[in-house]
């Protein structure tokens, strides 16, 4: 009986891990990183060993890395780039400078040789291009300053990663002058450096735009897509030729393609293999982890890993103070850069193979970074949960709270973009209004367009009785949040049972939830927007004026009237269900009915 091929069963592998690990990872909120890197470690050598060519898989997966820079490229063209270029060699120079001289002195401190301090100090300094960007995308922080930051210091340590690389033969020479380490001519290799990167440019602007433009007429997706993977592979494999990072290479490739018609083509054509090629990388960065450096010298695993990220974070959340980022945005700005970078793993490798260090040192190395990769996504669980919470609003000025005395008859609670149409509404009218919210950036967009809002939480008494609610005659209330609604409606209703509440509804539980408490004017955010989409629409598909009103006008009483039977059973999730389909089936025959009634004019097109 023939054996399945070892890569067949390797894929076989890594897919079971994958599919197995990510969704429980994300299950318990931990996110699908952490949940290939602990795939990785129950598949590699010190898990089940299912997997031991852990070196010869990370340099494949690498790749996924560099297919994620060059669809980066594609989304900045030269334009934006070219503005960014200050922030790249500013920011990026500042950041990977002094975060290496930082390490490197404490390494020296700690009695380290001043070679491994400075190799170490600067292969510490680099930080997880793949983990940073995929943070920032799920959470679209790229738009944001701290993410424009972050972007442009990443992208200046793959640069960087260059010289660094090009300095360990020359360190690895100076402790071995015996050896003859052959010497390498600048002059030549900076030659080797320009000319590929203007044929990259070049290629760029006259071969690849006319190739991809006779590809694309031949109707072959399958060839188009190939033509976008040949694109990267052969960028990648030319920088890689000359020294340079490969993943430098694809994105310069991506800017140049910006402004191409077949940009988002090429986005949809790699994006599935971008995925599952990081997805392998971090798989691969989990096995890589070296175990037994840990167990033999766990004290001191965990001493570099705690001190390189402490050093980092200072570091870097002082650079995010000195150029100004928001105060709220500083924590995840300062995690995302403070974890280790896959280019430390070659750059470290690189050293080890120049004789800079011993292969030992290399590994405790290469498994702190691991190690901080591995982490860091649970410390930005921790952040959201506990850091972030008490960010939200502090760092900022807060406006004064509503102090004076109000009249006004009539109270807005929250002006959001609900609140404000009532509001404007009202005041146009002549009609005043006190104005409540939370929200210190709504009231100083709200005040520089000339509007009289006051800072306060409607959830609190004090607050409620200073804008008057003693007086007032109705409180509309448009608070975004769900359960602040409902406790500002249970205070009002014991302390002010005068008070007219106009509600607003979030959804069909929120408004179940108003009607318990008696509050008869909810109106559902969504339904009369939605009533005026569907009118639009049918009125595209040629329905007279008249009959589009009816129509919309009978759903809308329909629906109406449903919510009302609905209500007492909304907590029954089998009477729910039957009622509402009882419902939808009296609307159908209803509408059925009325149209049959209605005679068919020129206007009207029969329906068939």
């Amino acid at each position: 009986m023939e054996h399945a091929p070892t890569w067949l069963i390797n894929s076989f592998i890594y897919l079971s891990a994958a599919v197995i690990a990510v969704p429980l990872s994300k299950a318990v909120g931990l996110g699908s990183i952490i949940g290939y890197l602990a795939a990785g470690i129950a598949i590699g050598p010190w898990g089940l060993g299912l997997v031991t060519n852990v070196e010869d898989i990370l340099h494949f997966a690498e790749f996924g890395v560099v297919l994620m820079l060059f669809l980066v490229g594609l989304e900045l063209e030269p334009k934006r780039l070219w503005s960014l270029r200050r922030p790249i060699f500013g920011w990026g120079s500042a950041q990977v400078l002094g975060c290496a001289l930082v390490l490197a002195a404490v390494g020296l401190l700690a009695g380290v040789g001043w070679k491994t301090s400075l190799v170490a100090g600067l292969g510490l300094a680099l930080s997880s291009t793949a983990i940073a960007l995929q943070v920032m995308g799920e959470r679209n922080l790229m738009p944001t300053r701290s993410g424009q930051a972050s972007f442009s210091i990443l992208l200046f340590q793959d640069v960087a990663a260059i010289p660094i690389l090009a300095l360990l033969p020359i360190l690895g020479a100076a402790s071995m002058p015996d050896e003859g380490v052959a010497q390498v001519d600048p002059a030549w290799e900076a030659l080797k450096i320009v000319a590929v990167i203007a044929s990259i440019v070049l290629g760029g602007r006259l071969l690849v735009r006319p190739l991809l433009r006779w590809i694309a007429k031949s109707n072959t997706p399958e060839i188009f897509t190939a033509a976008a993977l040949l694109l990267v592979v052969g960028i990648a494999a030319l920088m890689q030729l000359v020294g340079l990072s490969m993943a430098l290479g694809a994105f310069l490739a991506g800017v140049l393609l910006a402004e191409s018609e077949y940009r988002r083509e090429l986005e949809t054509d790699i994006e599935p293999f971008k995925g599952l090629l990081l997805g392998l990388f971090f798989i691969a960065v989990g096995m890589s982890i070296d175990f037994g450096v840990l167990m033999r010298s766990p004290g001191l695993m965990a001493a570099v890993v705690l001190g390189f990220l402490v050093v980092k974070a200072a570091v870097i959340y002082s650079l995010g103070r000195l150029i100004q980022l928001p105060f709220q945005e500083r924590p995840v700005f300062t995690l995302l850069l403070a974890q280790g970078g896959e280019f430390a793993f070659v750059v470290f490798q690189a050293a080890a193979g120049a004789k800079v260090f011993p292969a030992e040192t290399a590994s405790l190395l290469i498994g702190a970074v691991a190690v901080s990769m591995l982490v860091s996504p649970v410390i930005l669980v921790a952040i959201d949960k506990l850091l972030l919470p008490r960010y939200a609003h502090s760092g900022a000025p807060k406006p004064e709270e509503i102090s004076e005395q109000q009249e006004a008859p009539i109270i807005v609670a929250g002006f959001g973009r609900y609140g404000q149409i009532v509001a404007r509404v009202l005041l146009a009218q002549g009609i005043p209004c006190t104005v409540l919210d939370h929200d210190a950036e709504m009231i100083d967009a709200a005040r520089s367009f000339g509007y009289r809002v006051f800072y306060g939480d409607a959830t609190r008494l004090d607050l409620l009785r200073t804008a008057g609610a003693q007086h007032a005659k109705i409180l509309m209330l448009a608070v975004d949040d769900v359960d602040q609604s409902l406790e500002i409606v249970d205070m009002v209703q014991a302390h002010f049972p005068r008070l007219q509440i106009v509600a607003r509804a979030r959804d069909v539980t929120h408004w179940n939830k108003l009607r318990d408490r008696g509050v008869m004017l909810v109106q559902r955010e969504m339904f009369e927007s939605s009533l005026e989409s569907a009118r639009s629409v049918l009125a595209l598909l040629g329905k007279p004026a008249e009959e589009v009103l009816q129509i919309t006008q009978r759903f809308r009483q329909h629906n109406l009237e449903l919510f009302e039977k609905l209500h007492p059973h909304y907590q029954d999730r089998a009477k729910l269900i039957a009622v509402s389909k009882e419902g939808r089936q009296q609307l159908e025959e209803q509408m059925a009915q009325e149209s049959r009634a209605t005679p068919v004019t020129k206007d009207s097109p029969r329906q068939t």
